[in-house]
């Protein structure tokens, strides 16, 4: 049986272990979304992890709106994030982006635009913003000459992630974002090629993800998906329709690995009853699965010795123990992580955590 705790190749990475480190927003950058020093502290204590997928990080201006979030479009982010990368391979880490746009979920203060989706519809609930939360906004649907220069935002950034030392990069395809408001028919509501039947509404994720490839090679290119469940108001009434054949186009599409953030009925951090979608996924795509959401020490160790996935990512588990890995291998106890410090500015709760003894 295979262990948690022994190597994995995914892509072009070799990873030490199947314990990924899950994409977490902490907002410690500038106000221009550049990378700060305080960041390659943090990342590199978390080296132990098989690999870090990185916060999620902005392609372009008009698609990151979460205060303090590091971005890689420019030239200037791209110089900031190089001593990070090159903290977490220091000690012996390997780190993969996440490139991140946030559609419909800015607030035009934050970016200086109207929100953009695949149609006009809006956030259900109050967004980040440097004043506060606010009021979210109708979206602009996007035209075909916006979906072109987004592609070109696609590339531009999985080009510049490499070139800061990142070892590839993860499509931000779930929880909301303008790639998953393009597959669920709850905020798709298109008529032309990029909406109405689910071959059309994963268009948008396979010209990305193909964009992707062709700048970078599949073997530095992963996804994520969040295939069920509700997330601020994004959801499809038939997800097995739409995530089942998106991930037979990732497989056939050659990507490093998939992730899923699959929450349950009793989910810590969003529930659903819409079943998990992790058991017919794996029946299409063979290269490396990953799952995510509220796995225990237990439930870790028996999905991937089990072969129901190859590796699970941590989140919140993260934050608070930067020495995750050896915790769950020497079974010991864990810091709680403290609400309060998940997006704000500074050391306390990001680089404080205290090591086990």
């Amino acid at each position: 049986m295979t262990s948690l705790f022994e190597p994995i190749e995914l892509g072009s990475i070799y990873a030490k272990n199947r314990i990924l480190m899950a994409p977490l927003t902490r907002g410690r950058g500038t106000r221009d979304h550049v990378p700060t020093p305080i960041m390659a502290e943090y990342y590199a204590q978390r080296a132990g992890a098989g690999l870090i997928i990185s916060e999620a990080t902005g392609i372009s201006r008009e698609g990151l709106g979460w205060p303090y979030a590091p971005g890689l479009w420019s030239q200037e982010q791209v110089e900031a994030w190089k001593p990070i990368t090159a903290a977490v391979h220091a000690k012996g880490g390997k780190i993969v982006a996440q490139l991140w746009h946030m559609g419909r979920m800015v607030h035009s203060s934050v970016t200086g635009q109207q929100p953009v989706s695949c149609s006009a519809t809006k956030a259900p609930e109050a967004l980040h913003t440097y004043d506060g939360k606010q009021a979210p906004e109708v979206a602009r649907p996007l035209t075909k000459e916006d979906i072109a220069r987004i592609l070109n935002d696609y590339e531009n950034a999985a080009r510049n992630a490499l070139q800061a030392g990142f070892d590839g990069v993860q499509i931000h395809a779930a929880n909301g974002y303008l790639i998953d408001e393009f597959l669920r028919d709850g905020t798709n509501h298109r008529s032309d090629e990029y909406g109405g039947s689910p071959e059309n509404r994963i268009r948008f994720l396979r010209e990305v993800t193909e964009r992707v490839i062709a700048t970078i090679g599949a073997h530095k290119t992963s996804v994520r998906l969040s295939p069920n469940g509700d997330t601020v108001g994004c959801i499809d009434s038939h997800p097995e329709q739409v995530f089942v054949p998106a991930a037979k186009l990732l497989n056939d599409l050659d990507i490093a690995f998939l992730e899923l953030r699959e929450p349950g009925p009793n989910g810590t951090f969003g529930k659903t009853d819409q079943p998990k979608l992790h058991g017919p996924i794996r029946e299409v795509f063979r290269k490396p699965l990953v799952l995510n959401q509220d796995y225990t020490r237990e439930e870790a160790i028996e999905t991937v010795a089990t072969g129901v996935a190859d590796a699970i990512s941590f989140g919140r588990p993260f934050l608070a123990n930067p020495d995750l890995v050896r915790r769950l291998e020497d079974n010991l106890p864990q810091n709680k992580d403290d609400i309060r410090t998940w997006y704000s500015q500074g050391a306390e709760g990001y680089t404080d955590y205290p090591l086990a003894r």
